[in-house]
Protein backbone atom coordinates (compact mmCIF):
# COMPACT_ATOMS: atom_id res chain seq x y z
CA UNK A 1 0.00 0.00 0.00
CA UNK A 2 1.14 3.11 -0.90
CA UNK A 3 -0.07 5.42 1.44
CA UNK A 4 2.08 4.79 4.78
CA UNK A 5 5.31 5.35 2.62
CA UNK A 6 7.69 7.87 4.57
CA UNK A 7 9.22 10.52 3.27
CA UNK A 8 12.69 11.84 3.07
CA UNK A 9 11.81 13.94 5.88
CA UNK A 10 11.81 12.75 9.11
CA UNK A 11 8.61 11.58 10.84
CA UNK A 12 6.64 12.62 7.90
CA UNK A 13 4.16 10.96 5.25
CA UNK A 14 2.90 11.03 1.94
CA UNK A 15 -0.46 12.06 1.31
CA UNK A 16 -3.01 9.66 2.03
CA UNK A 17 -4.84 9.40 -1.64
CA UNK A 18 -4.14 11.22 -4.59
CA UNK A 19 -7.35 12.53 -7.08
CA UNK A 20 -7.59 11.57 -10.79
CA UNK A 21 -10.76 13.14 -12.23
CA UNK A 22 -13.76 11.85 -9.75
CA UNK A 23 -11.51 8.94 -8.02
CA UNK A 24 -9.49 9.25 -5.29
CA UNK A 25 -6.45 7.06 -6.03
CA UNK A 26 -4.75 5.35 -2.57
CA UNK A 27 -3.05 2.32 -4.10
CA UNK A 28 -1.69 0.89 -7.42
CA UNK A 29 -1.70 -2.64 -8.85
CA UNK A 30 0.60 -3.26 -11.61
CA UNK A 31 -0.42 -6.45 -13.76
CA UNK A 32 2.46 -8.40 -15.00
CA UNK A 33 1.16 -7.44 -18.61
CA UNK A 34 1.78 -3.99 -17.85
CA UNK A 35 5.03 -4.74 -16.33
CA UNK A 36 6.39 -6.49 -19.34
CA UNK A 37 4.85 -3.79 -21.60
CA UNK A 38 6.75 -1.29 -19.56
CA UNK A 39 10.35 -3.42 -19.34
CA UNK A 40 9.76 -3.75 -23.37
CA UNK A 41 8.44 -0.22 -24.24
CA UNK A 42 9.26 2.15 -21.86
CA UNK A 43 12.11 1.47 -19.89
CA UNK A 44 13.95 -0.90 -22.13
CA UNK A 45 15.48 -2.74 -19.10
CA UNK A 46 14.48 -5.08 -16.48
CA UNK A 47 12.05 -2.73 -13.68
CA UNK A 48 10.28 -4.20 -10.58
CA UNK A 49 6.81 -3.45 -9.95
CA UNK A 50 7.95 -1.36 -7.38
CA UNK A 51 9.75 1.29 -9.36
CA UNK A 52 6.72 1.48 -11.46
CA UNK A 53 4.32 2.15 -8.92
CA UNK A 54 6.85 4.59 -7.23
CA UNK A 55 7.26 6.43 -10.92
CA UNK A 56 3.57 6.64 -11.40
CA UNK A 57 2.98 7.69 -7.57
CA UNK A 58 5.42 10.44 -8.15
CA UNK A 59 3.50 11.63 -11.51
CA UNK A 60 0.31 11.65 -9.52
CA UNK A 61 1.24 13.85 -6.69
CA UNK A 62 2.94 16.26 -9.61
CA UNK A 63 -0.65 16.05 -11.59
CA UNK A 64 1.03 15.15 -14.90
CA UNK A 65 -1.41 11.69 -14.84
CA UNK A 66 -4.29 12.83 -17.25
CA UNK A 67 -7.35 11.27 -18.97
CA UNK A 68 -6.37 10.73 -22.89
CA UNK A 69 -9.92 11.67 -24.33
CA UNK A 70 -12.10 13.85 -22.22
CA UNK A 71 -15.19 11.27 -21.59
CA UNK A 72 -12.98 8.15 -21.77
CA UNK A 73 -11.83 6.94 -18.45
CA UNK A 74 -9.50 4.02 -19.03
CA UNK A 75 -6.80 5.49 -21.14
CA UNK A 76 -4.23 7.97 -19.80
CA UNK A 77 -1.63 10.02 -20.46
CA UNK A 78 1.60 10.64 -17.97
CA UNK A 79 3.95 13.85 -18.85
CA UNK A 80 1.93 14.70 -21.72
CA UNK A 81 3.71 11.19 -23.71
CA UNK A 82 3.16 7.96 -22.35
CA UNK A 83 0.56 6.00 -22.89
CA UNK A 84 -1.12 3.82 -20.69
CA UNK A 85 -4.62 1.78 -20.03
CA UNK A 86 -5.75 1.62 -16.39
CA UNK A 87 -9.19 0.10 -14.49
CA UNK A 88 -10.46 1.40 -11.28
CA UNK A 89 -11.74 -0.92 -8.29
CA UNK A 90 -13.26 0.50 -5.05
CA UNK A 91 -11.12 -0.09 -2.00
CA UNK A 92 -13.37 -1.77 1.30
CA UNK A 93 -11.87 2.04 2.81
CA UNK A 94 -12.66 5.55 2.72
CA UNK A 95 -11.04 8.77 3.18
CA UNK A 96 -10.78 11.04 5.74
CA UNK A 97 -13.56 12.74 4.75
CA UNK A 98 -15.90 9.55 4.14
CA UNK A 99 -15.33 9.28 0.16
CA UNK A 100 -14.37 6.54 -1.31
CA UNK A 101 -11.31 5.65 -2.25
CA UNK A 102 -9.70 3.28 -5.16
CA UNK A 103 -6.93 1.32 -6.47
CA UNK A 104 -5.30 2.26 -9.92
CA UNK A 105 -5.00 -1.26 -11.70
CA UNK A 106 -2.59 -0.45 -14.99
CA UNK A 107 -3.98 -2.89 -17.23
CA UNK A 108 -1.16 -2.06 -20.03
CA UNK A 109 1.01 0.43 -21.68
CA UNK A 110 0.76 1.13 -24.91
CA UNK A 111 4.07 3.34 -25.42
CA UNK A 112 5.08 6.93 -25.85
CA UNK A 113 3.89 8.95 -28.51
CA UNK A 114 7.25 10.39 -29.28
CA UNK A 115 8.15 7.51 -30.06
CA UNK A 116 5.09 5.93 -31.53
CA UNK A 117 3.03 8.85 -33.77
CA UNK A 118 0.04 6.18 -34.20
CA UNK A 119 -0.45 7.11 -30.62
CA UNK A 120 -1.45 10.40 -31.16
CA UNK A 121 -4.91 9.05 -32.43
CA UNK A 122 -5.92 6.24 -30.81
CA UNK A 123 -9.35 5.47 -32.45
CA UNK A 124 -7.65 5.54 -35.85
CA UNK A 125 -5.02 3.19 -34.44
CA UNK A 126 -7.27 0.92 -33.10
CA UNK A 127 -8.92 0.97 -36.30
CA UNK A 128 -5.75 0.19 -38.15
CA UNK A 129 -4.83 -2.40 -35.99
CA UNK A 130 -8.32 -4.50 -36.15
CA UNK A 131 -7.93 -4.25 -39.72
CA UNK A 132 -4.64 -5.76 -40.48
CA UNK A 133 -5.54 -8.69 -37.95
CA UNK A 134 -8.69 -9.29 -39.98
CA UNK A 135 -6.08 -8.88 -43.01
CA UNK A 136 -3.63 -11.40 -41.50
CA UNK A 137 -6.76 -14.12 -40.10
CA UNK A 138 -8.41 -14.07 -43.79
CA UNK A 139 -4.76 -14.50 -45.89
CA UNK A 140 -3.64 -17.53 -43.30
CA UNK A 141 -7.21 -18.77 -44.12
CA UNK A 142 -6.65 -18.66 -47.77
CA UNK A 143 -3.44 -20.59 -47.07
CA UNK A 144 -4.91 -23.35 -45.46
CA UNK A 145 -7.47 -23.94 -48.45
Amino acid sequence: MLKDRLTKRWSTYEPFCIPLGDKRIADIVITNHALARWNDRISREENTIADVCDYLWDRLKRGSVRSYYRNEQDVYLVDDDLVMVAEFGKLDRTGLAGEPLHKMIVVTFLGKMSETMELRDLKTYYSWLRHSRRMTLIKNTRKRR
